[in-house]
C-alpha cells in the first residue's frame, strides 16, 4: 500500500480502538518509556495529543519526565507553511486550542531546535526501517531535518510496524526508534 492508502487504513483502525483498549495500549508504551535510557537527555519536545484523533495520551509522559527534571518542549503549528515552532511546557504553562482543536501554549518562551535532545514524534503506521506515515503535511519532516544529527527521533504508534512503506521519498527522515505495544 501507498502512504495514502496506509494512512486511510490506520486511521480508521485507530477510531476502532476502545478506550480499555488504549489504556492497555498506553500502558504497555509507557513502560517501555520509563526504562529507556536518559542519562543524556536534558530537554525533550513532545505532541500534545488530539483526543479526537485518538493519539496515544502524552499526559503521562510529561509528567514522568518532569519528575526526572528533564525540561518539556512542544510545538505550535504555522498551518499557513505547515511549520513548527517549539515552545518549553511549564507548569504553569497556559494552553489554547488553535482553529484546528491542537492544543498549543501561550506566551510561552520560545526554543530553537539545536537545543532538543530527544523527540517524541506522532504518527498512523511506521515500517521495519522506522519511516513513519504522519497526517500528510511534512510539519514533523520538516522539524526532523533541522534537529541535530545526535537529536534521538522516536515514533509513538498503537500499532507494529509494517515491513516497507512503499513511496518514501527524500524529505521522510527516518526515526531511531518506534515505540509500540509488544
Amino acid at each position: 500500500m501507498n502512504k495514502q492508502q496506509l494512512r486511510s487504513t490506520y486511521k480508521q483502525k485507530r477510531e476502532n480502538l476502545s478506550s480499555a483498549e488504549k489504556n492497555i495500549l498506553h500502558e504497555n508504551i509507557y513502560q517501555q518509556i520509563y526504562e529507556l535510557d536518559i542519562s543524556e537527555v536534558k530537554i525533550i519536545h513532545i505532541f500534545l495529543s488530539l483526543e479526537k484523533f485518538n493519539e496515544i495520551n502524552t499526559g503521562p509522559i510529561i509528567d514522568y519526565f518532569r519528575t526526572k527534571n528533564i525540561k518539556i518542549v512542544v510545538p505550535k503549528t504555522n498551518l499557513k507553511n505547515n511549520s513548527l515552532t517549539h515552545f518549553y511546557l511549564e507548569d504553569d504553562t497556559e494552553l489554547e486550542i488553535n482553529n484546528y482543536g491542537i492544543p498549543e501554549p501561550k506566551d510561552a518562551i520560545q526554543v530553537p531546535e539545536n537545543v532538543i535532545d530527544l523527540v517524541f514524534v506522532p504518527l498512523l503506521i511506521s515500517d521495519k526501517n522506522h519511516h513513519r506515515i504522519g497526517y500528510g503535511k511534512g510539519f514533523y519532516d520538516r522539524f526532523l531535518s533541522s534537529c541535530r544529527p545526535n537529536c534521538i527521533k522516536i515514533g509513538l504508534n498503537y500499532f507494529k510496524p509494517i515491513s516497507e512503506i512503499k513511496d518514501i521519498n527524500e524529505f521522510d527522515i527516518a526515526l531511531d526508534l518506534v515505540l509500540y505495544p509488544k
